[in-house]
């Protein structure tokens, strides 16, 4: 039953490519284990559980460890972005653009021109 209950968790595991995930339901908590490819996707993750079972849930324990911590995240630039945006997205706040345009000056000259297709690093902050 609470395996059902936190479906949706162990699908966004599955649609964010968590690797060596393990599942077990012993005494109605539920255990999950796995590494994300980052720490956004751990976020994710988590933000997923508490949607699910409430701020502190008592019926999931989750040990969601991160593959590459050198990097918050990785983003392919789409049209329409801008590092604004990007920013708003990964960090909740437009204003830590500079943060990823100082991240990505190996590709990036003007933090007001990126191009479709891009991969830039978000930086852990």
């Amino acid at each position: 039953m609470v395996k059902a209950k936190y479906q949706g968790v162990l699908d966004l595991g599955e649609k964010l490519g968590v690797k060596d995930g393990d599942v077990k339901e012993e005494n109605g908590v539920l255990h999950v284990n796995g590494t994300a490819v980052n720490q956004y996707h751990k976020n994710q993750l988590w933000d997923a559980i508490k949607e699910a079972g409430g701020e502190n849930p008592t019926d999931i324990v989750a040990d969601i460890k991160v593959e590459d911590t050198s990097v918050y995240a990785r983003h392919t630039v789409a049209s329409g972005d801008t590092l604004g945006k990007i920013a708003k997205h990964y960090y909740g706040d437009a204003m830590k653009y500079t943060k990823i345009f100082e991240a990505n000056t190996d590709i990036l000259k003007n933090p007001d021109v990126i191009h479709p297709d891009q991969e830039l690093i978000i930086p852990n902050l």
